[in-house]
């Protein structure tokens, strides 16, 4: 197997020889949960643009890869945070990726697509009330569903910013819930994700946000499909998975503790809608077939070697998770370069992408280790590594 020079956090340079790609089961759904990946976007590195304000994007190779997701029977959840929404994909350039992706899924028997609706082209200011947030919503909500897509809805940087507490939170969502012609989902995404969003709920603390939530939800749970959470803590997903409503899902947005969630204990599990399904989405097929001959032990034992990848994809700071999520789909060829929309390959160092390399080809997930070796080679060599 290939062998490439790769730095250690220490500075030295130590051989590392590549293994075997993993031999994941093919398998279709349905499963035993839903399960729906948040699709990145690839740039269009050839474009002429100042890379850190515009988004220029290959709408074939974006696509492209939504097509791979749906092959391997996963969800796309389009337009979310994977894709760099608010920050660097605005919502002009959102609104073409859900109506390209859209009619992409019409092609495809079975595909299943969810679209993010928010406030991002309403920047957070003192002059934002709550009742411009809630127009902003709606606005959103309206076109998603004038495309015949499915809502997911984001958390708002402009909400964070403009509510005085719980009461307006309840209030915003009271009034775009009672609007949406089918259910939502409702995605809870915590500060280590976007700083913006600390405070989410009117509460600092998550136990407490949680319980305005659970509010919000129990008063519209007929137009709530389910709701995806993203604190990284997995004793809060399941503390308020316990709490939902009857027919109200639990959507784990947790990197780091997916699978024990997925898995789920003797009072209920969770869905799944995650970014790190992006990178590790020919793994996650097979541990969902093998869930549902409820073979737990090779469910764990395909997805136990991807927690440490996502671990370190998703490590602090947690936004710059996107950067690694990129980086896999340049290693394993669903794109020829490694640009990003707004720059953001930038955000990791060459050490951080060294260590992902190693775990992912542990994980099996590096398809072809001889294109990913020449690929990793050329980085390492723009970065002075020999």
């Amino acid at each position: 197997m290939p062998t490439v020079n790769l730095p250690t956090a220490s500075g030295a340079i130590e051989a590392y020889a590549t293994g075997a790609p993993g031999d994941f089961p093919v398998a279709k759904p349905p499963y035993p949960r839903i399960a729906f990946a948040a699709a990145h976007v690839v740039a269009d590195a050839r474009a002429e643009q100042d890379p850190w304000l515009d988004a220029k994007v290959d709408w074939d190779r974006t696509i492209a890869f939504r097509k791979h997701l749906w092959s391997l029977g996963l969800g796309v959840a389009e337009a979310m945070d994977t894709a760099q929404r608010g920050m660097g994909l605005d919502w002009n350039a959102a609104q073409e990726l859900i109506r390209r992706s859209l009619d992409a899924a019409k092609d495809v028997p079975g595909a299943v697509i969810a679209s993010g609706a928010g406030t991002d082209h309403v920047a957070p200011g003192p002059d934002v009330t709550v009742d411009d947030v809630i127009r902003a919503y709606e606005e959103q909500c309206e076109a998603v569903e004038a495309m015949g897509g499915r809502i997911i809805l984001m958390a708002s940087r402009a909400l964070a910013k403009a509510a005085r507490g719980p009461e307006d939170y309840v209030r915003v969502y009271d009034r775009v819930l009672s609007g949406v012609r089918a259910p939502v989902i409702i995605h809870w995404l915590g500060e280590m994700f976007d700083p913006a969003l600390e405070g989410y709920w009117g509460h600092g603390d998550h136990m407490l946000a949680m319980e305005v939530a659970l509010q919000v939800i129990a008063s519209h749970a007929d137009k709530v499909d389910g709701v995806k959470i993203s604190l990284l803590d997995d004793r809060k997903e399941v503390a308020m998975r316990r709490r939902l409503p009857r027919g109200v899902r639990m959507y784990t947005g947790d990197d780091f503790n997916y699978a024990e969630l997925i898995a789920g204990d003797a009072e209920g599990h969770s869905d799944a809608l995650l970014g790190i399904f992006d990178p590790i989405a020919p793994a996650v097929g097979g541990a969902l077939a093998a869930l549902s001959r409820n073979d737990l032990s090779t469910f764990h034992g395909i997805l136990a070697p991807t927690v440490p990848l996502s671990r370190h994809i998703f490590r602090a700071p947690t936004r710059f998770y996107k950067t690694g999520v990129v980086f896999m789909a340049w290693l394993n060829g669903h794109q020829d370069h490694f640009v990003m929309v707004g720059g953001q390959q930038s955000a990791r160092s060459i050490q951080h992408f060294s260590e992902l390399f190693r775990l992912a080809d542990k994980a099996g997930l590096l398809r072809d280790p001889d294109m990913a070796v020449a690929r990793m080679r050329s980085l390492l060599a723009v970065h002075g590594v020999a």
